[in-house]
C-alpha cells in the first residue's frame, strides 16, 4: 500500500513500539533568536497542508515576514524530536505535528509555546472541541492548532451491492448496517451471492475504528493500563468476527491497491481515505458510495501546527497559522488537497457541499460533516500508540499465520503490559 495516509495508524503504532519511547526532548531550551524576527521557517510533510494555501500565505505576509516552508520527508516525528533536542537556529518557527504523535509531545509541552497566550482561546470555538483538547495539557496549555481531522465512514461499492441484491442507496445501507452485527450480516449475504468478494480488507481496520468509537482506550487518565478490560476485549471480538465469518480478505500489504478495484466491496476509513480509493482504483469512478460507520463514527488522523519555544516571532507566527487554518482557507485546502477541516463552519461552504463524481454524484459532506461533530471524546495517553501496537501485530498474526484468536489476545495483552511498564504506566 503505497498510500500517503492509509495505514498510518498501523505504521505509527509499530514505530512507537519499536522505539519503546514517547518523545523526550532534552537539550537547550533557550530561544534560538530574538522574538521579533522577520525570517520564519515552517516544517510540514507532504499532504499535511495545501501547498497552494501556504504559497498564498507567503504572499499575504510578505510585508511583515519572509516565510520559508519545507516539506520534510521520512520520519517526521523523529526529525522534529532530534532537531528540538539539538536546539539552535535549525529549530523551525512553525512545525506540523501528526495527530497520532501529539499525545507523545504533551509531556514535553514546555518545548512549545502556549497558543492560548497568543490568541487561540479567542478563536477556539471555531474548531471542534474534541480535536482541540487532544493537543491540550492537563493544566490547559494549548500546544497544537488543529489542521484537520479524519471522521470515519463506510465506503461501499454500490454496483457490487446491487449484484448481490443488497440495498444501494446510502440512507438504506446505513440503516441496514447500523451496528457491527448488521454490517457483518450484510457481508455474509454478499459472500453468498458473490463468493469472490470480501467485506473488509483486514481485521486491524475494524479494531482501529471499534476502539476509536469508545470513550476509553488503553491507558486511563490516572496512568493505569486498561488494555485488558472489557472495552478493548469487545473491540477485539468485533474485529475477529469478519475473520471467523470468512468475509475478511486478510490484506496487510501492497496487494490492497489491486484488490480495492476488484474484490473488496467495502472499506472502513476516514474522509481522507476517499482519495486513497480514488487514486488506487480510478476505473471504479461512479461505483462507490459513502454512508455512516456501523456503530457510530470514530476519528483517524488529523494533525496540528505548533510553535516551538524557540520561535523567533511568536506573534507573527501565530497570525500566519491562524490565517492558513482559518475556516475560509480550510475550504481552499479541502478543494486543493482533500484536507478535511477541523472548523465546522467550513462544512457549509461551497467547496464542501457539491456532488462528488467519484461517488456517483453523492454529496459526501452529508455523511462526514455529522460524523465529525459526533466523534466521542477519549483520553489518549502519550504511550497509547506504543501500547496499541501488540494488538495490531497479533491481529495480523491471526490472518497471516492462523494463530488462535484467544492465544493472540493473551499475547497481545502480555506484550502491551510490558510496553506500558517500560513507558512508566502502572
Amino acid at each position: 500500500m503505497d498510500l500517503s495516509r492509509r495505514g498510518f495508524l498501523q505504521a505509527a503504532v509499530f514505530t512507537a513500539a519499536a522505539s519503546g519511547l514517547t518523545v523526550a526532548c532534552g537539550g537547550d531550551s533557550e530561544s534560538g533568536g530574538t522574538k521579533n524576527g522577520k525570517n520564519l521557517t515552517m516544517w510540514y510533510w507532504g499532504g499535511a497542508l495545501s501547498d497552494k494555501v501556504v504559497t498564498e500565505a507567503k504572499t499575504h505576509f510578505k510585508g511583515q515576514i519572509k516565510l520559508t516552508s519545507a516539506s520534510i520527508g521520512g520520519d517526521f516525528k523523529q526529525k522534529l524530536t532530534t532537531t528540538l533536542s539539538a536546539g539552535g537556529d535549525s529549530v523551525p518557527d512553525i512545525t506540523g505535528i501528526k495527530g497520532e504523535d501529539i499525545a507523545s509531545f504533551l509531556p514535553n509541552a514546555d518545548r512549545f509555546l502556549d497558543l492560548n497566550d497568543l490568541g487561540f482561546k479567542k478563536i477556539s470555538s471555531q474548531y471542534l472541541e474534541w480535536k482541540t483538547k487532544l493537543a491540550q495539557t492537563e493544566d490547559g496549555k494549548q500546544i497544537g492548532f488543529p489542521i484537520d481531522i479524519g471522521p470515519t465512514a463506510l465506503f461501499y461499492r454500490a454496483d457490487l451491492f446491487d449484484k448481490a441484491g443488497l440495498p444501494t442507496d446510502p440512507a438504506k445501507v446505513a440503516a441496514e448496517a447500523k451496528t457491527w452485527d448488521d454490517y457483518f450480516a450484510l457481508g455474509t449475504e454478499l459472500k453468498k451471492a458473490l463468493p469472490d468478494i470480501f467485506l473488509v480488507n483486514n481485521i486491524s481496520s475494524v479494531f482501529n475504528i471499534a476502539v476509536g468509537q469508545g470513550t476509553k482506550r488503553f491507558i486511563d487518565e490516572d496512568n493505569h493500563f486498561i488494555g485488558d478490560q472489557d472495552h478493548i476485549r469487545t473491540a477485539w471480538e468485533t474485529a475477529i468476527r469478519p475473520y471467523t465469518l470468512g468475509i475478511d480478505a486478510k490484506i496487510n500489504d501492497q496487494t490492497w491497491n489491486a484488490a480495492i478495484g476488484k474484490n473488496l466491496a467495502t472499506e472502513l476509513g476516514a474522509a481522507w481515505h476517499a482519495l486513497d480509493i480514488e487514486s488506487a482504483a480510478p476505473g471504479t469512478k461512479g461505483k462507490w458510495r459513502v454512508c455512516a460507520t456501523p456503530n457510530g463514527p470514530a476519528n483517524q488522523g488529523g494533525s496540528y501546527l505548533a510553535l516551538p519555544s524557540q520561535c523567533r516571532n511568536p506573534e507573527e507566527a501565530f497570525k500566519i497559522i491562524s490565517w492558513i487554518l482559518s475556516p475560509d482557507n480550510n475550504a481552499k485546502s479541502y478543494t486543493d488537497a482533500a484536507i478535511f477541516p477541523a472548523s465546522p463552519a467550513t462544512y457549509a461552504m461551497d467547496a464542501m457541499t457539491g456532488p462528488d463524481a467519484f461517488f456517483g454524484g453523492q454529496k459526501i459532506i452529508e455523511v462526514f460533516g455529522p460524523a465529525a461533530e459526533a466523534i466521542p471524546v477519549s483520553y489518549e495517553a502519550p504511550a497509547d500508540s506504543a501500547v496499541m501496537a501488540p494488538f495490531m501485530a497479533e491481529l495480523s498474526s491471526i490472518e497471516a499465520k492462523g494463530k488462535k484468536p484467544d492465544d493472540a489476545w493473551n499475547d497481545a495483552v502480555s506484550q502491551a503490559k510490558q510496553i506500558a511498564r517500560r513507558q512508566g504506566v502502572n
